[in-house]
């Protein structure tokens, strides 16, 4: 199978490759990125690699697709965008995503989730998709409920980052929301 390229308005969502290290490396390594990422920063460019890695074992093995953010023009990698515990047959997965900090608060987010979205329920014929996420991180959280995604509820100790373990949140949206919803996220 191709990797599949997506475009947005204003983003191109591109496989990610070793072109891309320099840039994702700068992204997760900041603080204010991996505060509600389920991770702790990287501190060496050498997990930026691996990590690219494993998104390619990802893909090839349909687990996992993930898009690096392109800005259409100038080509800038601004963040990824990612289908989680992909499981194809039974019709399910998780989207989780990432920008640099420059980036937040433009819509760029929701419009790389749209189109995600958009790609999941019709090319991959999913029916559930879930996201799960920091109850302090509300960008998030706002975001996801204003595209139609439900919460759930809470997953106590879900996530282990600096040290400690966290509560997460988990939402879900359905393939007939989601047709509900129309193209927009806007009902």
């Amino acid at each position: 199978m191709k990797f599949p390229v997506l475009e947005t308005p204003r983003l191109q969502l591109v496989q990610i490759g070793p072109e891309h290290t320099d840039a994702l490396f700068d992204i997760l390594s900041r603080d204010e990125v991996t505060r509600y990422y389920g991770m702790d920063s990287i501190e060496d460019r050498l997990i930026a690699e691996k990590m690219i890695q494993a998104f390619q074992f990802g893909f090839e093995s349909q687990r996992s697709f993930r898009w690096g953010l392109q800005l259409k023009g100038s080509g800038e990698f601004i963040g990824t965008i990612g289908l989680n515990n992909l499981n194809v047959g039974s019709k399910k997965s998780e989207i989780g995503y990432e920008l640099h900090p420059a980036y937040w608060r433009k819509g760029l987010a929701k419009e790389a989730v749209l189109e995600v979205l958009r790609y999941a329920f019709t090319e991959l014929a999913l029916y559930r998709m879930g996201a799960v996420t920091y109850p302090a991180n509300e960008a998030s959280s706002g975001m996801l409920k204003k595209l139609g995604f439900k919460e759930e509820g809470k997953l106590r100790g879900y996530l282990y980052q600096r040290g400690k373990s966290h509560d997460a949140l988990i939402f879900s949206l359905l393939e007939p929301e989601w047709k509900e919803m129309g193209a927009d996220g806007n009902g």
